[in-house]
């Protein structure tokens, strides 16, 4: 007898889910194209060109980073001295560099700022090092042939995605003469999916793998002191530290060199020696000196290229670096110089140095001498070196030959004669100088 009301109740209740699940499928429908569309939008924004963009449904400003990058490279660049290379300077600038005012003579601030360089296979490494590395930073890039349209890109997205890129780092895009870099119009299919900052490294990180170290090709030679030098003179700093973008400093060391600045100025023939250090792959980076120490008596860490070339690390004196203890017994990892060196043949430190500091000889390229000319170079010139106490530099992976190319030991050997032809030339150089390397 209640039956047909009870059955008209159930039909109102079925009635009123089946319009509450209606609504949510079209909630998440409009959703999902919102978050299309922009995600369209965001990708127009970085690829396409201003036509295109101003063809769409609304009008949005002008990519100024865009522009910047696209007015770079138009220049067509400047080539390097052996006129092998072309060499576009400041092709994104940071925040930083981009606001900063020239000093005048009575600001006596002192600034420190990283230089490094790589090929595109190596660029992840720019993630890690900006999680230690939170200051001013140049980057040079070298790229060849199809790498050069995806270096320019990939440059371009971690630019507009990262913001500590952004506030910080400098790009410079080095290629051979004939190869001329451009903003990448038509890549937009290449990069579809970027939507954030990670997903740029995610990018990279596939792109690792291309070639091993240096071994670009067999007419294909990387310029490393080319790519020092221009990474270099990127900076407007009194004191640069310049290293290898696989590579760590210790935590602090931006703000730790600065303060000890205060308290002893440096002499103008001095550089400031950071200890390098290779760790196993699997171990996290120390980030004190009391967290390597810890690693280096299990033997989970170890000088740098330990295996490859003792003698060219050795030198900086491991064993003292150690067991430093700071006058009176204070605490070991006080920032100091610890001693002063002479160089000696092949030693190749890392070092912090300050503006007047010679050049690297850029006919150096590949494997070998690169870094032992400029330190034989600075010997010569009259400097001396003073090792840090706690400050230092760590690789990651212990490094071993057998993960080097193939043409390693060819190239080593080409640029040893290269290397008794550069110490011919640092008796014209510097003539009145008593040292020889």
């Amino acid at each position: 007898m209640h039956f047909p009301k009870k059955c008209s109740v159930f039909k109102v209740v079925l009635s009123a889910l089946l319009l509450v699940a209606l609504l949510q499928l079209m909630y998440l429908s409009l959703l999902s194209k919102l978050h299309g569309k922009q995600q369209r939008y965001k990708y127009s924004e970085l690829f396409e060109t201003n036509s295109q963009l101003k063809r769409g449904i609304f009008q949005h400003q002008k990519n100024t980073r865009k522009e910047r990058l696209k007015y770079s490279l138009s220049s067509g660049g400047i080539f390097d001295q052996s006129g092998q290379y072309r060499v576009y300077k400041n092709i994104i600038k940071s925040e930083f560099t981009a606001n900063h005012e020239p000093r005048d003579s009575s600001d006596r601030t002192q600034q420190f700022a990283l230089a490094t360089h790589t090929s595109i296979n190596n660029l992840h490494h720019l993630n890690e090092l900006l999680g230690r590395w939170r200051n001013a930073l140049s980057v040079a890039i070298f790229a060849h042939a199809q790498d050069v349209k995806f270096s320019t890109a990939l440059i371009f997205a971690l630019s507009e995605f990262c913001p500590q890129v952004q506030a910080l780092v400098d790009f410079h895009l080095i290629c051979h003469s004939g190869e001329i870099a451009s903003f990448p119009e038509q890549d937009r299919e290449q990069f579809a999916g970027l939507q954030d900052c990670q997903d740029v490294f995610r990018k990279l990180e596939k792109h690792r793998d291309t070639f091993q170290n240096y071994a670009m090709g067999r007419n294909v030679s990387y310029p490393n002191n080319l790519l020092r030098n221009v990474a270099r003179a990127g900076l407007d700093a009194d004191y640069t530290l310049v290293i290898d973008i696989d590579m760590l400093p210790s935590q602090n060391l931006h703000d730790d060199f600065l303060n000890f600045l205060k308290r002893r100025a440096p002499r103008p023939d001095e550089v400031f020696v950071v200890p390098a250090f290779e760790i196993r792959h699997t171990r996290k980076i120390p980030a004190t000196k009391t967290e390597l120490l810890q690693l280096y008596q299990v033997g989970e860490v170890r000088p740098f290229y330990e295996e490859l070339c003792h003698k060219c690390q050795a030198p900086s004196n491991y064993s003292s670096w150690v067991n430093l203890h700071s006058p009176g017994g204070a605490d070991s990892t006080e920032f100091r110089v610890a001693y002063t060196l002479s160089w000696v043949d092949p030693w190749e430190p890392f070092y912090i140095g300050g503006r007047a500091v010679p050049l690297y000889d850029e006919r150096f390229r590949q494997y070998g001498f690169n870094r032992i000319s400029q330190a034989c170079e600075l010997h010569v010139a009259g400097y001396s070196f003073s090792v840090l106490s706690s400050a230092f530099l760590v690789h990651r992976g212990f490094k071993v030959s057998r993960e080097f190319h193939a043409r390693k030991d060819e190239e080593n050997r080409l640029n040893r004669v290269l290397f008794r032809q550069f110490k011919e030339g640092l008796k014209l150089k510097y003539q009145d100088s008593t040292r020889r390397c």
